[in-house]
């Protein structure tokens, strides 16, 4: 059953971020912006209404949860959770590294999770117990030890504390923008070893547990617990994320739990 629901993810992805292509690269997107102050276009809402029909065909009794047309996670069953277009703002500027996502999440959590990368060509699909596949090659994080010449994206450092910044920089952590999902891609595909998000959305995380666990690597949010709906994400190739949420501590969280006394859970 796992093998065949990521199939069925990767395939519904698959449809839909080649459906995007009709728009891309277009100068009459007809761009409108959403009340947080993002834009949309009429390749988001195609998409995300053709990954919808696909689901209500395929699986009538699953619920789904859009960044576009709403919706909410049912705690009790299936739901899945989409995000037509990840890199909007990227997308309506001709930048190639957009993705379309997909995620099935059940009551244990993130149960499938596809990144679509339609202008590469690339999709990457992971479920529980079935490993994390980029094409029919299994796929894995890196072994880079340390954030001493890691690779770490983020989507934007106007997300970062300057201190969040500058502990990353000054533990010699190479820093870069590839982000939105593209640069989870990167780390589970072992070819940069974190990516962070401080501000995002579930849409654009819920994929990312079931991916980074079956590649071998972490996914938690920024104060390390594994969780996908708290608005903000870390994943690692797991050897340096412990190094990764110290650093995004800040100064006087660091300072807090070095008195804490050893053994102390966070946050008692």
């Amino acid at each position: 059953m796992g093998e065949s629901l990521v199939a069925a993810a990767r395939e519904i992805a698959a449809e839909a971020g080649a459906l995007t292509l009709r728009w891309f690269g277009r100068r009459d997107l007809g761009v409108t912006w959403k009340r947080d102050g993002t834009e949309v276009t009429e390749a988001d809402r195609a998409a995300e209404r053709l990954v919808r029909d696909r689901i209500a065909e395929q699986f009538p009794g699953d619920a789904v949860f859009g960044e576009e047309e709403g919706g909410s996670i049912r705690p009790d069953g299936r739901t899945w959770i989409v995000d037509p277009i990840d890199g909007t703002r990227g997308f309506v500027r001709g930048v190639p590294l957009y993705a379309t996502l997909v995620a099935l999440v059940d009551p244990d959590g993130p149960l499938v999770g596809v990144i679509d990368l339609p202008v590469l060509g690339q999709t990457l699909a992971a479920g529980r117990g079935a490993g994390c596949w980029f094409g029919d090659h299994r796929c894995s994080v890196s072994d880079h030890p340390d954030l001493s010449g890691a690779l770490v994206n983020t989507s934007d450092y106007n997300t970062f504390e300057p201190s969040q910044f500058e502990a990353l920089r000054s533990r010699g952590a190479m820093m870069r923008t590839w982000g939105d999902a593209y640069g989870y891609f990167l780390v589970a595909t072992g070819q940069a070893e974190a990516m962070i998000d401080p501000v995002c959305e579930t849409w654009d995380l819920a994929p990312m547990p079931v991916i980074m666990a079956e590649a071998g690597g972490a996914f938690t949010d920024v104060a390390g617990r594994p969780e996908y709906r708290n608005r903000n994400g870390v994943a690692t190739n797991g050897l340096l994320h412990a190094e990764v949420l110290d650093a995004m501590r800040g100064p006087s969280d660091r300072r807090a739990a070095a008195r804490r006394p050893q053994g102390a859970a966070h946050g008692e």
